[in-house]
């Protein structure tokens, strides 16, 4: 093996270990986040509103009823917004 085809090795060997670890961070930050419901913004969102898009910042309209973000776990249930109608409506836990 000649030097650059080491380093070369060496540099994916270190790509994919950071990639890994990258992932395992990903899966283990959101173990103390839930999905809520109904309280984001317009192109907000971090994923899913069934029937109007597919994922992360996609809904078209503010409080999105079937689009969710992630919030700290046990906070959905208290936080509040105010619809253009003027009525405060909770974020769920499930798509209303």
């Amino acid at each position: 093996m000649t030097i650059r085809t080491t380093n070369l090795a060496l540099a994916a060997a270190v790509a994919a270990a950071s990639l890994m670890s990258v992932g395992a961070g990903a899966q283990t930050a959101n173990t103390d986040k839930e999905r809520c419901y109904g309280i984001s913004m317009a192109g907000k969102n971090d994923c899913a509103a069934t029937g109007n898009n597919s994922c992360a910042g996609q809904a078209k309209a503010d409080y999105d009823a079937k689009a969710w973000k992630y919030v700290a776990k046990g906070s959905c249930m208290n936080m509040e917004v105010t619809l253009k109608d003027g009525m405060k409506r909770k974020g769920t836990l499930t798509p209303m």
